[in-house]
């Protein structure tokens, strides 16, 4: 816990002068509302906060679990065939330098504004460091391991079990903080381009309303949610290899 509070005390600090900065200069709160008000503002919207919330949370999980099924399937693919990484992963990385942004609408005209194209957002922006960072921890197996089980007789999925996929965890997990963290932002990218329900139309109602301090609320539970998306993760990782944490 000590670690974190010269953080905690930088954020403080930053809230304070946002704070007095607003004050003293007399900010209208449709331009930039008081962290104090932002406050008042999320406790009275937590019902509404949490109905929305509700819709986003649910769009983010299946697109990352779809991320984690494509992402796996695809990095074994590539980490147990030389030739089908050679052809995929080159597309993999170009796939990277599309503007989800721009993605995104031909997905809700493909599939309409049900739950789907969120869900395909969602997956589309956590696949590449699921799948990258697994490919990478494969290849960066200790390979004298490889071949001392091969001399003793080891089988290709005692091979796997036994060295690959420990040897790969470390990275797989460190891809899966980072793509979960970006699985609430693709909800709500796909929710600005057409949703009824969700954090990202909360935020757009409120910014046509000209309520920022909402925008701001809707801005704190969605790092809040990606916070605690991140910390299941990490729990996760803690439970699947503790004997990389005992180094």
């Amino acid at each position: 816990m000590k670690k974190y509070l010269p953080s905690l005390g930088i954020f403080l600090v930053l809230l304070f002068v946002w704070e007095t900065v607003v004050r003293c200069l007399e900010i209208k709160e449709y331009i930039l509302p008081a962290p104090s008000r932002i406050g008042i503002v999320f406790v009275e919207s937590i019902p509404l906060l949490w109905e929305h919330s509700l819709h986003t949370v649910n769009e983010a999980i299946l697109g990352f679990l779809l991320a984690i099924i494509g992402g796996v399937i695809l990095a074994m693919l590539m980490g147990i065939f030389p030739l089908i990484k050679k052809l995929l992963y080159p597309l993999v990385v170009i796939s990277q330098t599309i503007p989800i942004m721009a993605l995104a609408p031909l997905l809700i005209i493909w599939f309409g504004y049900n739950l789907l194209p969120k869900v395909m957002v969602v997956a589309l922006v956590c696949f590449f460091p699921i799948t990258v960072s697994l490919v990478e921890g494969l290849e960066a197996v200790d390979r004298d391991m490889v071949k001392l089980l091969l001399a003793m007789g080891a089988s290709p999925w005692q091979i796997f079990s036994k060295v690959q996929l420990p040897g790969a965890l470390p990275s797989f997990f460190s891809g899966l903080k980072i793509s979960v963290t970006y699985s609430i932002l693709g909800a709500i990218i796909g929710e600005w381009l057409g949703a009824s329900k969700g954090l990202g139309v909360f935020m757009i109602r409120s910014m046509n309303s000209f309520l920022t301090a909402q925008v701001f609320a809707a801005i704190m539970v969605i790092s809040l949610l990606s916070l605690v998306f991140f910390g299941v993760v990490v729990v996760l990782a803690r439970v699947v290899m503790p004997w990389h944490y005992q180094k």
